[in-house]
């Protein structure tokens, strides 16, 4: 299978958290004649990375896909935690085990052990969020079962860099990340981006820390830890006054440093909106940057429950609202007045290609 992404693959993916405008859209279970649900023949099944299912972020938001397309193709999803990475391999052999007919695996620290099952069950059908699937780098997937969900979270980020430097007062924005790989670092490469496209049209000089443009400031895993906590104090004792922890749960770590601080300092969310999903710190949080996950994994499923699994890969963006930036929610006061409207304008030239962010997926629509 070539490796060719087009952004037709989720030709519903019309709106980021629009589960529920596309659940109505799509044909409904067969009802019996005494007006139950006549169960289909199909067991979706989904296993998690490290981060576990309420990680309030790319986990969390694979889980809530599959449980919504399960529930109105009416049948119950299998759903399995990974503890650590020893745990990705047996708990695929499980649900393998366990008649799954499709297996949902959710971050690219799967990879390994969805192409290795997907080869070894050519018979079950695979989505891989956040990886390409393609583990000997020859531009295809690796098993023709696999379809990668990929999102280029580089051109929402431009906007939240862009937001972040209009808004800081410092003049002083960081970033760090769990590890560095491609998904992770895309995030602070186009919020890296955003800033020094805001400094070179306003004739500022925001500095960005944790992020150079090819290595920065990583935790070396996904955990909420104290590790994290002093990654994000450290960027803190340099007086930034805007920080975007990039890594799933490392977010907490970050907030508790934020609060221990005792000033002014604003939260960056990723995956989902953080207003959202976790309420504890929606005082910090200027923006999200956002994943449609929760929509793309309800797409595929459903598909695949359906008949209809289409392993071509699907790159999220802002043109097909794939990825986007959350609102400004209690920060909106605080914000300056003609943000919004330059955000909206920026996007639109993004879209437009007047405006080039750059990423490892920039070129592969």
């Amino acid at each position: 299978m070539t490796f060719t992404f087009k952004k037709a693959a989720f030709g519903g993916l019309a709106t980021l958290g629009a589960v529920a405008l596309l659940a109505g859209c799509a044909s409904a279970p067969e009802e019996s004649t005494d007006g139950a649900t006549e169960a289909i023949d199909f067991q979706p099944c989904m296993v998690s990375d490290a981060g576990g299912f309420d990680d309030k972020s790319f986990n969390q938001l694979g889980f809530e896909g599959i449980t919504k397309a399960a529930d109105e193709l009416g049948v119950e999803a299998i759903t399995v935690e990974s503890q650590s990475e020893t745990d990705y391999a047996p708990n695929l052999t499980s649900l393998v085990d366990q008649g799954c007919d499709l297996i949902v695996t959710v971050g690219f620290a799967l990879s390994a052990a969805t192409v290795e099952s997907a080869l070894a069950n050519p018979d079950i059908e695979y989505v891989i969020i956040d990886d390409a699937a393609d583990n000997d780098f020859d531009g295809t997937v690796d098993s023709e079962n696999i379809k990668p969900i990929l999102f280029d979270t580089a051109q929402a980020a431009f906007l939240a860099g862009y937001a972040a430097a209009d808004f800081t007062t410092t003049k002083t924005v960081g970033t760090f990340g769990g590890m560095n790989f491609p998904t992770v670092s895309i995030f602070m490469d186009g919020f890296k981006q955003g800033v020094d496209y805001y400094n070179e049209q306003k004739g500022k000089g925001v500095t960005v820390l944790g992020w150079d443009g090819t290595d920065g400031l990583f935790t070396g895993g996904f955990e909420a830890n104290d590790t994290a906590r002093q990654v994000a104090q450290g960027l803190i004792d340099q007086n930034v006054d805007v920080l975007l922890p990039v890594g799933g749960p490392i977010y907490q770590s970050a907030a508790a440093a934020i609060r221990e601080a005792d000033r002014d300092i604003a939260l960056i969310g990723v995956d989902a909106d953080f207003t959202e999903t976790d309420p504890s710190v929606a005082d910090l949080v200027l923006t999200s940057i956002l994943k449609g996950i929760d929509v793309g994994t309800y797409e595929a499923v459903l598909a695949a429950g359906q008949g209809e699994f289409d392993a071509t890969p699907f790159i999220g963006t802002l043109e097909n609202e794939g990825v986007g930036i959350a609102p400004f929610h209690d920060f909106e006061s605080k914000v300056s007045d003609s943000l919004q409207g330059e955000l909206d304008d920026l996007k639109a030239a993004i879209i437009a290609g007047d405006v080039q962010v750059k990423s490892y997926l920039a070129n592969a629509e």
